[in-house]
């Protein structure tokens, strides 16, 4: 598939997940490779020693099966499909770019927390934002459920829509499902607990590393976005540079420094997680309190942000390769 045609492709699988959302009605890459790494991770464990050096082998074991039959079934799909139509090709090249960016069903889970907040209880709302984070929620007040949202909203338009557009453009959909395969695996065994401590760490460490540049243009791009978006875009800035490395992941605060800079309120700080209060530094300044609104507001700017994104990604390279 020429550099158009692929670049087309995303532009309308770009379009499809911002109109329609995560279609669950279909096949989802994603969900099959959850199931594969599900279904993998017994015999790798029984396959190896109970101890840390053959987890460790195990983990790696399980990030080589997990992504090279993951970007292995879509290079292989594509192959299929243009050997029977290129219009075939071009739709299931489509089809993937929207089912691998999750910019409307970030947007839909999150309103949900909101729509909780405003019309129903309390407990609707804890339990409305259990589905989207990892955090013990059944001690957060209004504000603490509010900035949970926030929060979730601003760390995955980096991984759940900049990062896999970004890749997306490179190198189309088998890149594409590359990353989303590295970054499935990440939230699902890369926890520093006891379970996955070592058989999660070399998914944990090499989603560190696709997502470096990535979070960091993420980051970059929120802080162009929120001035245009209506927000604070000097606070912005000025809160990115500052904070933009106030997490024990290299990777996660860029956004989340972007976006507290952006709607002038504080986000992270302390929480609990299975029980255990983990201490956690602060970012951004609390020049006024989270309230609920502030979810529709940073869905707002991870919208700019991911417009932004396609017109860099897609859209100058495609006007370029038409030109030219």
């Amino acid at each position: 598939m020429t550099l158009t045609l692929r670049l087309c492709a995303l532009l309308l699988g770009c379009l499809l997940d911002l109109m329609f959302g995560d279609p669950h009605w279909m096949p989802h890459p994603v969900r099959a490779m959850g199931a594969l790494i599900a279904l993998l991770e017994r015999p790798l464990r029984a396959l190896f020693p109970k101890r840390p050096g053959g987890e460790l082998a195990a983990g790696v074991v399980l990030v080589v099966l997990v992504t090279g039959l993951s970007t292995g079934a879509a290079v292989l799909a594509l192959w299929l499909c243009r050997h029977i139509h290129p219009l075939l090709a071009f739709v299931v090249e489509a089809l993937l770019c929207y089912q691998l960016l999750a910019a409307r069903s970030l947007r839909d889970e999150s309103v949900k927390v909101y729509r909780a907040l405003r019309d129903g209880t309390l407990e609707e709302a804890r339990k409305a934002v259990s589905m989207i984070v990892g955090r013990d929620t059944e001690r957060l007040d209004e504000a603490g459920v509010a900035k949970a949202a926030v929060e979730t909203v601003a760390e995955n338009a980096s991984d759940g829509v900049i990062a896999p557009l970004l890749f997306l453009a490179i190198g189309g959909a088998p890149l594409g499902v590359l990353y989303k395969s590295i970054n499935t695996m990440d939230s699902m065994v890369g926890y520093k607990n006891d379970r996955y401590l070592y058989f999660g760490r070399a998914a944990a460490r090499l989603d560190d590393l696709v997502n470096l540049i990535p979070a960091r243009l993420a980051g970059v791009l929120m802080c162009l976005a929120a001035r245009p978006a209506g927000f604070d875009g000097k606070n912005a800035w000025k809160i990115f540079l500052r904070d933009r490395k106030q997490h024990k992941s290299p990777n996660s605060a860029h956004t989340e420094a972007a976006a507290a800079g952006a709607l002038d309120i504080q986000l992270a700080g302390s929480n609990y997680y299975f029980g255990k209060l983990v201490e956690k530094p602060t970012i951004g300044d609390p020049l006024r309190p989270v309230e609920p609104a502030d979810i529709l507001r940073c869905n707002r700017l991870m919208y700019a942000t991911a417009f932004l994104a396609m017109v860099l990604f897609c859209g100058v390279p495609l006007l370029l390769s038409l030109a030219f």
